[in-house]
């Protein structure tokens, strides 16, 4: 009958040391929060974070000069002189590549029957592709100004932005034909710039 009364006192003794030790650990402070008060607290000391200590190219002041020309590049007027001259291109090489597989180009509307020659072939594919190359690059012009503009207006750049500039671009050219054919082309534009949009982003 002693033998338990021995391992009950020796396991009290056991839980008091424990719960002593942990009380005066508490008391201790940690050393690791001296660590991080150093690391990351009013101790910190402030460094001067110098692109070449940091292992990066430091980057030079910008000019007069070169803070002038991306405000330049930045303007509606030089993107939209950009579209212009994309249009232009682009629709100068799709009505050439119309024209290349029309059959009917270089015939005489007076003389169907005869075979035209290839001077005069070449003469209405250069027709067509600078029909095609002055649309296009009117539509670009209008289009990137109004999409420059919008976006200044509303301080964002979304998907809006294409959707607005291509129902105005479109309503505008097709206002020329009378209303219906504005408001059309006004849908139709705001929804291939919608559909555009989606796919880019």
């Amino acid at each position: 009958m002693a033998a338990p009364t021995k391992s009950t006192d020796a396991s009290v003794s056991v839980t008091t040391g424990q719960l002593a030790t942990v009380s005066a650990a508490e008391n201790v402070p940690l050393q690791y929060s001296l660590i991080l008060d150093h690391l990351m607290g009013d101790k910190r000391p402030i460094k001067d974070l110098n692109p070449t200590v940091m292992g990066a190219l430091p980057s030079p002041q910008k000019t007069e000069e070169q803070k002038m020309i991306e405000r330049g590049m930045e303007s509606c007027a030089f993107k939209s002189l950009i579209a212009c001259v994309g249009g232009f291109v682009l629709g100068g090489a799709f009505g050439v590549f119309t024209a290349g597989i029309d059959s009917n180009v270089g015939l005489d509307p007076k003389d169907p029957l005869r075979t035209p020659t290839a001077r005069e072939v070449l003469r209405d594919m250069g027709q067509r592709g600078m029909s095609y190359a002055k649309n296009f690059a009117i539509v670009g012009a209008m289009f990137s100004c109004t999409e420059c503009l919008i976006e200044s207006h509303r301080g964002k750049s979304d998907w809006k932005n294409a959707v607005y500039s291509g129902c105005v671009t479109g309503g505008a050219i097709g206002f020329r034909a009378g209303l219906k054919a504005g408001v059309l082309g006004c849908g139709g534009f705001a929804a291939f710039s919608a559909a555009i949009e989606y796919y880019l982003r």
